[in-house]
């Protein structure tokens, strides 16, 4: 497992019955986690004083209970800073289990030793595409969300990269992908991170598993004479890591490099366990 474990701003304290207590800087949340089937003594007094809960419906979705948690806040990582605020479904606007793979291919692309173009697609709030433009890649960034681009300019600014060359677009991302092969345009290097279920701007139907083998194909054909890596996150549970592995072999070939696959997880402090936060898998020159 490829595990996030270099936070210094973000920490799991605690699991258990379907919930997991976090730190997020000084602020404290309680947030329901699928993969927490487990029911364990709850002994971090913590879990009795957060500043946010989200408390899921038996109907379906959930709210949040605030206990003066502010509107938004910020985290830190690796000189990078990240704008929070609560919103629906129990998110934050950060996955932090990600920086696993921001420190691999920022490493990559520091190294690479010529200037690498980074396409980052269903790109959300930016983490990815700003650990890139940090690394020293010209990014471009697309996501179907307005507010979800606006979000990521936010973090940019915060994080002293609002100058960086990093194009920022709301687009569907097949859509983007097609007119930039007609274009001609190529890069480098490929990121995305699908949803398991989405909409398109004119109700187009997005189910990971019809959607993303053919998305990835497509994909594929945007990549230079000579890439650098190709990385597909995956959160959806019957998505095993070795059907990554095995989509980027089929589709890489011919291409040489290494594809490698494994869940990504964040560690634990109250067990030393990691918690299994979904998949990713990785083509590297």
């Amino acid at each position: 497992m490829w595990t996030a474990d270099h936070w210094k701003d973000y920490e799991v304290l605690d699991t258990g019955s379907g919930e997991k207590l976090e730190r997020w800087g000084s602020w404290l949340l309680v947030r329901p986690d699928p993969q927490v089937i487990w029911d364990t003594p709850r002994s971090d007094p913590r879990w009795q004083s957060p500043h946010g809960h989200y408390h899921r419906s038996s109907r379906g979705g959930g709210e949040w209970e605030f206990f003066g948690l502010p509107q938004q806040w910020s985290v830190r990582y690796r000189g990078l800073t990240f704008q929070l605020k609560p919103f629906s479904f129990k998110h934050t606007g950060l996955f932090p289990e990600q920086a696993v793979n921001w420190d691999w291919f920022s490493e990559k692309i520091r190294t690479a030793g010529r200037p690498v173009k980074v396409l980052n697609l269903f790109a959300y709030t930016g983490g990815a595409t700003l650990a890139a433009a940090k690394a020293g890649a010209a990014v471009t960034h697309v996501d179907a969300s307005k507010g979800m681009v606006g979000w990521a300019k936010e973090n940019a600014v915060s994080s002293g990269l609002e100058s960086a060359p990093v194009r920022w677009l709301v687009d569907d991302c097949t859509k983007f992908v097609q007119r930039e092969l007609r274009r001609g345009n190529r890069y480098d290097a490929i990121i995305m991170d699908p949803p398991s279920y989405g909409r398109g701007p004119k109700g187009e139907i997005w189910k990971i598993e019809e959607s993303l083998w053919p998305f990835v194909q497509l994909t594929a054909r945007l990549l230079s004479d000579d890439p650098l890596f190709f990385l597909i996150n995956s959160y959806t549970t019957g998505l095993a890591p070795a059907v990554l592995s095995y989509m980027l072999s089929l589709v890489m070939k011919g291409r040489g490099g290494h594809v490698d696959a494994q869940e990504i997880g964040l560690p634990v402090t109250s067990t030393g366990l990691i918690l299994p936060c979904g998949a990713s898998g990785r083509w590297e020159r």
